[in-house]
């Protein structure tokens, strides 16, 4: 289907738009208020989060842990085990590549320490039973499983597992399994590239050249076997067999390698086969059945064919709620930093939601690199992607670094080498601040709450919280701290870890932090200053955050409207004179104010579609729409509906902020004749249009 196409420039930014006004105790106007950041400053307006059991993505804060470097509880099994040869070995405690003791045990051992960050789901890197050593490293980190159905023994038991959770559950936390279906371990080898022992033909070679669907038609293929030791290692037996793998050789990250080649050698299964989806489903399905976890988080998953998460998620999510888990909930990592990429898996892909890269690499530039604000009010204005029918902005997972990437503090480090600790540590504070206050939910990185920093990505993001005795580890200079990893480093009294907490707090006292809609304010580019809202419609309260990214003391303005506001938290000065809220912020801060009177509703005048237009492989279908009172703070929803030939209609986006439009996948629109939207002011007024879609 080709569509219209309509050249028009919608502003992505927007400056003093008019909004509620400032504190009820700044009258007279003039007078301004100072503003403390303090652990202890929040007045909570709302702490009623819902039990673990029926609790929605929304009111999460996550904690990502790596299980061998975060706390060694039991020694007896740092080797794995020794009568199953795959998965024993691999121990060396100065290497950073190898195995380093910590296990499930010690991560409920410290459960106080992760609830008191403010926590309340943690997701663990893979745990189930893995190839401990390949050629090419060590399997620490857990993604070279070869049994799908049993923790690995360098981590623990299934009672260990079984023993967390209960304990979790009994906090009103969550526990979340990274799982993979894109590959398993390296067993699968080609005589044309390998010896029978499994090594490379060539000296020096590293790879298997990949053989496209073009060469296969030709005849071209590889000859797949597996050493005799190793014929039966994988779990469930039907992995085992070759015929379940694509056998094309090495990815080259381009093109179909993408989806068919060996991640770095590892065996890619394929996962266009319905024996093959049926298959990974009931794995699944088992280890629901089993563990009873709260969600998975899925790795790789661009990697795989997009078929298979339309029927894997659906299929998942139902069956924990037939075991009595309503609120399961499942994320995909997808390495792209573009929304039209990421949100392919959540509106075609049928995924509940994926990590927000795009909100990592935005942030990095901005706040480590000063580069253009601009960048981060076009991400949010980018939000219409994710708003199919089902899926929401508001469920992306946030940010700032992780353990293959690496870490903010080495963002930090590396973009700006030469500002002193101070700065160091009060960027970490507002790049979380950002990320506990945008949309989306939040996840911290193991570490990052005592100042890690790394020397990049991959196993240099992969520092001990135990004493470590990796040189490269403990010679860093982590920030906020005279420590180094050589020491334990769970220190509660850490400023980023009492920062981080409080930012919880401040998330957890309000609702619209949590649910509310994400509305650009002002980008001032000169002074580094960029301010957004959160509003939760149904309470009509503005929650306004300002951030002063710039080292410099800043003054500026934004519109208001004749309403009141309270102090929430962060730091600076403010007053109202007339129509206009008037900052004073000292450099490198936050300040967030929540109005005391509901912001007034809105009349919609008009609602137009306007002609489609095609860009980032999506039709937007873009909505002219105007209120009563243009100059004021205005909110509305719009519901887009496909309408068939015999008049039947399917919701197909829907739209809550400027720039109002439907962003929809060509193929989603295939069935329908016309478009439909409706525009609701959030209260009984509402106007719609329907249009034709033209072919």
């Amino acid at each position: 289907m080709r569509h219209k196409t309509l050249f028009h420039t919608f502003r992505l930014t927007f400056f003093c738009i008019t909004v509620g006004t400032i504190l009820a105790a700044c009258s007279p106007a003039q007078k301004s208020q100072k503003i403390k950041d303090e652990v202890d400053s929040v007045n909570a307006t709302s702490t009623n989060i819902e039990p673990y059991l029926t609790r929605d993505i929304q009111d999460e804060i996550f904690y990502f842990v790596m299980p061998d470097r975060f706390h060694n509880a039991k020694p007896s099994n740092d080797n794995g085990d020794p009568n199953r040869p795959i998965s024993f070995g691999g121990l060396d405690k100065n290497s950073k590549w190898a195995f380093h003791g910590g296990d499930i045990a010690g991560v409920e051992a410290k459960l106080d320490y992760i609830q008191g960050l403010g926590v309340s789901s943690i997701w663990m890197t893979p745990i189930l039973r893995n190839r401990a050593i390949q050629p090419d490293g060590f399997g620490h980190h857990g993604y070279w499983v070869v049994d799908f159905t049993e923790i690995d023994p360098h981590f623990g038991s299934n009672d260990d597992l079984k023993s967390l959770i209960a304990a979790a559950h009994a906090r009103d936390m969550k526990v979340f399994f990274d799982i993979i279906t894109n590959h398993t371990a390296d067993v699968i080898k080609y005589e044309e590239c390998h010896m029978p022992s499994g090594e490379f033909l060539e000296e020096n070679q590293k790879a298997c050249a990949f053989i496209s669907s073009a060469e296969l038609a030709e005849g071209k293929k590889y000859t797949p076997f597996v050493r005799e030791d190793e014929k039966n290692v994988k779990v469930p037996a039907w992995l085992n067999d070759p015929k379940y793998y694509n056998n094309q050789g090495d990815s080259f990250w381009q093109g179909e390698s993408a989806i068919k080649g060996d991640f770095v050698g590892l065996d890619d299964i394929d996962t266009s086969q319905p024996e093959v989806i049926d298959g990974l489903t009931e794995v699944f399905k088992d280890l629901i059945s089993e563990f009873k976890p709260d969600g998975f988080r899925i790795d790789t998953v661009k990697h795989v064919d997009i078929e298979f998460w339309q029927a894997f998620g659906p299929a998942i999510t139902e069956h924990a709620k037939k075991l009595g888990i309503p609120e399961f909930f499942i994320f995909g990592e997808v390495y792209d930093g573009n929304p039209a990429g990421l949100s392919k898996y959540t509106t075609v892909g049928k995924l509940p939601s994926v990590l927000d890269f795009g909100f990592a690499f935005n942030v990095k530039d901005v706040l480590m690199n000063n580069k253009s604000l601009s960048q981060l009010s076009s991400l949010f204005d980018n939000d219409d992607y994710y708003r199919d029918a089902d899926s929401s902005p508001n469920d992306l997972l946030n940010f700032l670094g992780n353990h293959d990437m690496g870490r903010v503090g080495h963002f930090i480090q590396q973009g700006l080498p030469d500002i002193d600790e101070q700065e160091m540590l009060q960027r970490s504070k507002l790049g979380h601040a950002l990320m506990f206050f945008s949309r989306g939910v939040p996840v911290v990185y193991y570490g990052d709450e005592q100042g890690f920093t790394g020397d990049g990505g991959d196993v240099d993001a992969r520092e001990n919280m135990d004493p470590s005795q990796v040189a490269v580890y403990n010679d860093n200079n982590l920030i906020g701290t005279k420590q180094t990893t050589a020491d334990d480093n769970f220190n509660t009294q850490h400023p980023l870890y009492l920062s981080i907490a409080n930012l919880a707090k401040i998330r957890n006292s309000y609702p619209s932090l949590r649910h509310g809609e994400h509305i650009n304010r002002a980008v001032d580019e000169n002074k580094r200053v960029y301010a957004f809202s959160r509003v939760m419609p149904s309470l009509m309260q503005d929650l306004l955050v300002v951030f002063n990214l710039s080292t410099h003391a800043q003054q500026f303005e934004i519109s208001a409207e004749q309403k009141s506001y309270k102090y929430v938290a962060g730091e600076g000065k403010v007053k109202k004179i007339d129509d206009t809220l008037q900052f004073d912020m000292p450099g490198l801060s936050y300040s967030l104010f929540e109005s005391i009177e509901p912001i007034s509703y809105s009349t919609i005048s008009k609602v137009e579609i306007q002609a489609s237009y095609e860009e980032n492989d999506r039709v937007f279908i873009p909505v002219d729409i105007t209120f009563d009172k243009p100059e004021r703070f205005n909110l509305a929803k719009l519901t887009f509906f496909g309408v068939r030939a015999n008049g039947e209609e399917t919701q197909i986006a829907t739209d809550t902020t400027f720039p109002y439009r439907a962003a929809l996948m060509p193929e989603l629109l295939s069935e329908f004749i016309d478009v439909r939207v409706v525009a609701t002011n959030y209260r009984e007024q509402s106007k719609e249009h329907t249009a034709r879609l033209i072919n």
